[in-house]
């Protein structure tokens, strides 16, 4: 089939699974920006237990494959009573992943932080909470904006993984399974769906270079 032929055919469902992508990527993005926080936070904190199981944290997510995490998910869960839905399984592995990669760029950007800053917090008599919320966080997310853009690219291309599960709608990469399983759509479904894969990674590339531009802290 041509694309005008797909488009006339299935240009429906395209525009359903464009936007099942960007919901998941939105929601798993955002949720993966707090637990990087959070995981950042325990990670730079006093407390040797907390620091411990935020780096055991990042050292699993950051090198465990999305589509065994989802298996896990998925298969390996109900073993145990837990049943989730398709939704939720992919919802958590496009999460915990990025979640570990946020952590390592927050980290990244907080290294950029001059230690006297931390030091002139310290003597107004700051608490360990108040240098992290007023201090620390503020300048290493400024510092971060280009990598959580790449990250955010990185999340909206995990969510293929929704396309191993019969989940409905359907995202991008799903949705070529579904044509392909109904018509004879071929590599040019798959055309389509890249082309709207990369226009979305464009836009987001160049906000992302514009709200760096507007928050870069120069030194």
């Amino acid at each position: 089939m041509s694309i005008s032929e797909l488009l006339t055919e299935y240009g429906d469902k395209y525009v359903q699974a464009l936007f099942t992508t960007w919901q998941l990527t939105a929601v798993s993005f955002l949720l993966a920006l707090l637990i990087g926080i959070v995981i950042t936070v325990m990670r730079i904190s006093p407390v040797l237990p907390l620091r411990m199981a935020a780096d055991f944290y990042v050292q699993i997510f950051r090198n465990i494959p999305g589509a065994a995490l989802l298996i896990l998910l998925v298969y390996a869960l109900p073993y145990l009573n837990v049943v989730l839905s398709y939704y939720m399984c992919v919802l958590i592995a496009t999460t915990l992943i990025p979640s570990a990669f946020c952590s390592e760029y927050l980290i990244a950007g907080m290294n950029t932080i001059g230690p006297g800053q931390i030091e002139a917090a310290r003597s107004l008599g700051m608490t360990f909470l108040q240098i992290i919320r007023n201090v620390i966080l503020p300048q290493a997310v400024r510092s971060s904006v280009l990598p959580m853009t790449n990250l955010l690219v990185a999340t909206m291309l995990t969510t293929a993984l929704a396309s191993q599960v019969p989940l409905n709608p359907r995202d991008l990469t799903g949705i070529v399974s579904y044509i392909n399983t109904h018509a004879v759509g071929g590599v040019t479904a798959f055309v389509i769906s890249a082309a709207l894969y990369a226009g979305t990674a464009v836009l987001i590339g160049q906000l992302g270079s514009l709200l760096d531009r507007k928050v870069r802290i120069l030194r």
